[in-house]
């Protein structure tokens, strides 16, 4: 196998699984966004808490001794990113949850066609990932189906914008950290994220849902679109650049639109169909070297 099909088949992973959410978060349409958010963040923490306490301690212990061999400086550097990177998180989720069920559907999904271009040219200025020509010119293809697809309202582009500079952000400072335990690290930052919602949470909140139909889907929220796709995704960046991750992450509005189409019986004009196609070029051909690789070093 080519060492980095493994991190490539994780990226495009995470973007398939994520591509259902709107799934469980339609079924949930009843409930406020901020009362989702809150139990959504609550079940994780107590899912990737007992998977790591339960099967990945060793790794536990060796993140502890690392950030106690390091100096004082990246210590404070370590700390200020895992903030960061939580509160970009935990805004993009909100906003997430908040355009399924407020804004429209196509709206999230749109997110996510904007946030590769975000992500790929943030990489480039502050990480100085390399962008060839290739790169380049898939680069410019998405941005001409987004373009297309840039003609609803002006609210959706918005929100749209919002959510995917948040999860692109994330996505740059995770790149940036590649000394820890990927699941170490997404533990620390639910937790903090906890500690950050749980003041909100107790000045105003609903009351406390007790229905089998609300925990089931936040417990499949939680373990199925939240844990296991974000752990992918952090996978993923140990392998490959974060603007590769971010061209990958088009699969996500895609899949997205096809489950509203076919799922929630959502109108797709000939314009937007054209659109996602091109997007879907544009995918292959930011990762074609990384694909004929694979396929080359498949045959040998």
């Amino acid at each position: 196998m080519n060492p980095k099909s493994k991190y490539l088949f994780a990226a495009f992973l995470s973007v398939a699984i994520w591509g259902f959410f709107s799934i469980p978060l339609r079924n949930l349409i009843a409930f406020p966004s901020q009362e989702i958010l809150y139990y959504r963040i609550f079940a994780s923490l107590i899912v990737i808490w007992v998977a790591i306490l339960l099967f990945r301690k060793k790794q536990l212990r060796e993140d502890l001794k690392y950030f106690q061999s390091v100096t004082k400086r990246e210590r404070k550097i370590i700390v200020w990113q895992i903030v960061g990177a939580t509160v970009l998180l935990t805004l993009n989720w909100y906003t997430f949850i908040y355009a399924v069920n407020n804004v429209s559907l196509k709206s999230a999904a749109f997110a996510y066609m904007v946030c590769p271009l975000i992500t790929a040219f943030g990489g480039f200025l502050i990480l100085k990932e390399e962008l060839s020509k290739i790169k380049l010119i898939s680069l410019g293809i998405a941005l001409i189906s987004i373009l297309l697809l840039a003609t609803g309202s002006f609210k959706e582009v918005l929100w749209s914008v919002g959510i995917a500079a948040l999860y692109a952000f994330y996505l740059i400072i995770q790149r940036k950290m590649q000394h820890l335990d990927k699941l170490n690290v997404l533990a620390l930052q639910i937790t903090l994220a906890v500690v950050l919602m749980l003041p909100f949470y107790l000045y105003h909140h609903e009351s406390f849902p007790v229905g089998v139909w609300f925990w089931g889907h936040i417990v499949i929220i939680a373990i199925v679109f939240t844990v296991i796709p974000l752990f992918l995704s952090l996978y993923a960046l140990i392998g490959i650049p974060s603007s590769t991750l971010g061209i990958i992450i088009y699969l996500n509005p895609i899949i997205a639109f096809a489950v509203a189409v076919l799922y929630f019986n959502e109108h797709i004009s000939v314009n937007q169909l054209l659109a996602y196609l091109l997007l879907l070029f544009a995918v292959l051909l930011f990762n074609w070297n990384l694909i004929k690789d694979i396929f080359t070093f498949s045959r040998k």
